[in-house]
């Protein structure tokens, strides 16, 4: 079906007068919606929570809405944890799931109260080192091939996250016998996955694992993570995933292995994208066009504000918001300023005729997006906007500023360094 959008070209436009393309803008009754979806599809079992992943959207304002509704915050890094802390989420409303772990990272985990996940048995005495044994941990797991999969994760045998069953079963046997008292599971073994089997199949594997790790070891799971993984719909003609579905097929599983064998662990999910993606979007403006070999609509935006495309080849619808009705008659290169050839947003897409001036969207932008991006040639960080119910928009994340990117360089002593060798 046809993307659309939640607000108008005339919108936009007052937004632009404000706030120079490119930015994001993100739909809070959108997330709002989705979130309540997500805590209906598994309201039926006790303990559940969503942990949104800060590294898909990590914008205090977003995190602070998403707490609101109940989530707490999967982070990966000490900067994730404080920004955490600074939005006021901290307990077991913090799950810590990093890898190649620092001491003073675990130790900044558990002095929030955080649940740490371990990546490997290997992060045992760098945890011990930097906050000892907590009575609580996770260890992931990774079993080495998965019946669903895709390109972003890669496969699994070769992956870097995730310890396999014996160093898994070793991890929590010497977590145990150094004091762990509650215990735990995650596992993510797909990513962007429209396939609706997949968390019933990803639960299947970890409840059993769940029952040979009680049966071998005597441990009995007080939370299996099913992590994040499920996708969104990039392209029209995708249908999004039935989450309510979803978490009534993992609910089946649930009986089948979990109530039938007298266990009863909570569940939580990570589903960042899922949650953020379908609702942000980076609006540009259309700076000229090129005619060689090929076509092209150059925008103000690059790939340092969104590099799914250049990263992954990843799709993007691209909307001209007060076009929407022209024909598309025109096959073109969607490309960003960088020196770098793979700046494209599109390549051979088929747009309306576009001139110098119009406004473009970019849509599901709204994970992965700004959180990516980067300074390459010195381009600057963009601005985000919150559009409310109400149409109106409050700016969360102002624009990078060129003093903002020469801050952290000490230009005046090196050139006297410099000056000095000459």
């Amino acid at each position: 079906m046809e993307k659309t959008l939640p607000f108008t070209k005339e919108q936009l436009e007052a937004w632009r007068d404000r706030y120079p393309t490119p930015f994001y803008v993100y739909d809070e009754a959108g997330i709002r919606a989705c979130v309540e979806r997500v805590r209906r599809a598994f309201a039926w079992c006790p303990g559940y929570r969503e942990y949104f992943a800060v590294k898909a959207t990590p914008t205090p304002a977003i995190l602070r809405l998403l707490a609101s509704l109940g989530c707490g915050c999967d982070c990966a890094s000490e900067t994730e944890l404080l920004m955490a802390e600074r939005c006021g989420i901290t307990g077991d409303r913090v799950f810590f799931s990093a890898n190649q772990t620092s001491p003073r990272e675990y130790a900044m985990a558990h002095a929030l109260g955080g649940v740490i996940n371990l990546d490997d048995v290997c992060e045992i005495p760098k945890m011990e080192a930097g906050c000892g044994v907590p009575e609580t941990v996770c260890c992931r797991y990774n079993p080495g091939k998965f019946a669903i999969g895709n390109d972003i994760i890669g496969t699994l045998g070769e992956s870097k996250f995730g310890m396999p069953k014996d160093q898994l079963f070793a991890a929590l046997k010497e977590l145990k016998e150094k004091g762990a008292r509650r215990f735990g599971v995650h596992a993510m073994l797909a990513s962007c996955s429209l396939d609706a089997a997949y968390y019933p199949l990803l639960a299947r594997e970890l409840f059993s694992l769940a029952l040979e790790i009680r049966e071998t070891l005597g441990i009995t799971l007080d939370f299996i993570d099913l992590s994040g993984g499920v996708g969104i719909p990039y392209r029209p003609e995708q249908e999004p995933v039935d989450i309510l579905a979803v978490g009534e097929a993992v609910h089946k599983v649930y009986d089948e292995l979990m109530t039938a064998n007298g266990m009863a662990p909570a569940l939580y999910t990570e589903m960042g994208r899922f949650i953020t993606g379908p609702y942000g979007y980076l609006v540009a403006s259309v700076t000229g066009e090129k005619r060689t070999y090929k076509h092209y609509v150059g925008l103000d935006a690059t790939a340092a504000n969104l590099m799914r495309p250049a990263m992954y080849g990843a799709y993007h619808h691209i909307i001209v918001p007060g076009k929407e009705a022209l024909p598309k008659t025109d096959r073109a290169d969607v490309v960003g300023s960088l020196c770098e050839n793979n700046d494209k947003f599109a390549v051979d897409r088929m747009l309306p005729e576009t001139e110098a001036g119009d406004l473009v969207v970019i849509c599901d932008a709204g994970a992965h997006g700004h959180a990516m991006g980067y300074n390459y040639n010195g381009r600057l960080r963009s601005a985000e906007l919150l559009l409310h119910p109400d149409g109106e928009v409050t700016l969360i994340r102002r624009a990078q500023t060129v003093a903002d990117y020469f801050a952290t360089l000490d230009v005046d002593e090196a050139f006297a360094k410099a000056g000095q060798k000459a």
